[in-house]
């Protein structure tokens, strides 16, 4: 860092990507770790583009997926640009991986002893404009008449840890204590037939590790799920394509089924 006050230039995307705000729709879609930019004065972190690009940079094929769903759905979709490598949106501030100096076994060189100042700036230019454009999408949306149902979109990767070959699931289902919205679609995509449906797998959601679901979700009571696709499943736009049909088709009913 240079010493300057501000973490983000001029030329730096904006944090926040945003699609479809003005929809009378009742989901709202947001993405964690739908990109991989990193601000100028950061460099390249200290690690190679290769990195940057496997799961640990981004949640390869969401945005893919969750734009398309978005289309599909003519519902709201807010998005982070930045990598999680820069600061994980889906971690409380302070949390050891908010901004991680070691992921997945690869160390991240400028994550290394970064002081109380530069965490700040993370938290302040990229983190909360984020949360802050997700609350106000949720309280327009309310104020229209309806509360949205939050659908959390995320990807994991095919190979980690215990399952040298891929896991088996094809989609996880994550939630907390709120399972109004999960029951209902776990069942309909375990009626499809053709999928493994992982339910709080490979992930589980807790208060510590995890931001939106606890934060955004449960202390509004909001309906909401939060949704793991297998990466190797939506690397393509076919296979983007095919999750956003599925899921459009999928999650109408499911909330129907949540709201009896």
């Amino acid at each position: 860092m240079d010493g300057s006050h501000e973490l983000l230039r001029t030329k730096d995307p904006k944090p926040v990507g945003e699609e479809r705000l003005d929809r009378a729709n009742p989901f709202l879609l947001i993405a964690d770790h739908a990109g991989n930019a990193i601000p100028e004065r950061l460099g390249d972190l200290g690690i190679s583009v290769q990195d940057l690009n496997r799961h640990i940079g981004i949640d390869i094929g969401i945005h893919g997926v969750s734009q398309r769903l978005s289309a599909l759905l003519d519902a709201p979709y807010l998005y982070q640009r930045y990598s999680r490598l820069v600061i994980d949106c889906n971690r409380p501030p302070g949390h050891p991986t908010s901004i991680a100096p070691v992921s997945d076994g690869t160390q991240v060189p400028v994550n290394l002893g970064v002081s109380a100042e530069d965490a700040r700036l993370r938290e302040d230019e990229i983190f909360w404009p984020y949360q802050k454009a997700i609350a106000g999408q949720i309280a327009r949306m309310r104020l229209s008449g309806r509360a949205p149902a939050v659908i959390a979109m995320h990807s994991f990767t095919p190979k980690h840890g215990d399952y040298p070959a891929p896991r088996p699931w094809h989609i996880g289902i994550l939630f907390n204590r709120d399972d109004r919205l999960a029951r209902p679609l776990i069942r309909l995509l375990e009626a499809e037939g053709d999928l493994t449906v992982g339910i709080n797998e490979p992930y589980a959601v807790d208060d510590t590790g995890d931001y939106a679901v606890p934060v955004h979700c449960e202390k509004g009571g909001l309906l909401h799920v939060e949704l793991e696709i297998r990466q190797d499943l939506i690397e393509s736009a076919k296979g983007q394509s095919e999750w956003a049909e599925r899921l459009a088709r999928l999650l109408p009913l499911a909330l129907s089924a949540a709201e009896r």
